[in-house]
């Protein structure tokens, strides 16, 4: 067996992390602004929407947050595998955490 985290596979599981946040740039940047728009008028539109369905009064930050943890629960099953979940996820929590420095103002 395989150790997964020898020497010799370092690389490689750094070359899939780049890979994957890459990807998720790209989607955010990309296909979905291109799609949705801006990624915080949208998740304030969506927080406006879930806001009336449930009751609660919900912000971007927070649909972006359970964005995230619903790709997280669908990668977290046990016999399946989708990649698109954890670029998702990594994209969510990115898009979250820009909102949250938007938000607060910020500067690190």
């Amino acid at each position: 067996m395989t150790d997964i985290l020898s020497i010799e596979n370092i690389e490689d599981h750094y070359a899939e992390v780049s890979h994957t946040l890459v990807e998720a740039n790209e989607l955010v940047s990309g296909e979905r602004k291109i799609q949705y728009g801006d990624f915080i008028k949208n998740h304030e539109d969506i927080a406006k929407v879930w806001s009336v369905i449930t009751g609660i009064k919900l912000d971007a930050h927070q649909v972006l947050l359970m964005m995230s943890s619903l790709k997280i629960v669908r990668a977290s099953k046990p016999d399946s595998y989708l990649h698109d979940n954890y670029v998702d996820a990594a994209a969510y929590l990115s898009m979250a955490n820009a909102f949250k420095k938007t938000k607060d103002n910020i500067h690190e």
